[in-house]
């Protein structure tokens, strides 16, 4: 699937969502917050059977394109993000389910601070990578070619 397909069914998905969100909190439909949560679990499923796929490809194939713990860790993230909706699903349900809001957002609190230093990890080494590349490419050109 090209980048804009995924770009446009990711926005579709939000859309949905949002749309059932507001007709839920304007007290419209009556539905329980499982029905509403239906097109983010859609999406989250989709996006775990890609993961599982290239997780498989990677280990039969044996290339080394991404890192098999990279890879995990997405399916991980995957996992909190569905543990946290589902326990907002069950507190905002009738309410027989008293939770704590910090208990709530533990999943989100453990996964997201990890990917934000992931993703420095990742801009730096990058940066890093390229700004080297360029360097070494440079010192093999001599002084006629620059002009």
């Amino acid at each position: 699937m090209a980048f804009h397909h995924r770009a446009l069914w990711t926005w579709f998905i939000i859309l949905i969502f949002l749309i059932l969100l507001v007709l839920r909190l304007d007290e419209q439909t009556g539905w329980p917050w499982f029905i509403v949560f239906i097109p983010m679990w859609l999406y989250d499923a989709i996006l775990f059977l890609y993961l599982m796929f290239n997780m498989i490809m990677h280990c039969k194939n044996g290339r080394q394109e991404g890192s098999l713990t990279r890879k995990i860790w997405y399916i991980f993230g995957v996992l909190m993000k569905l543990a946290f909706q589902v326990m907002l699903c069950l507190k905002l349900g009738d309410g027989t389910w008293d939770l704590p809001t910090y208990y709530l957002l533990l999943p989100i609190w453990l996964w997201l601070p990890v990917t934000i230093l992931d993703l420095i990890h990742i801009l730096c080494t990058k940066r890093h990578y390229s700004y080297n590349t360029t360097l070494q490419h440079n010192r093999g050109r001599n002084n006629s070619d620059w002009n």
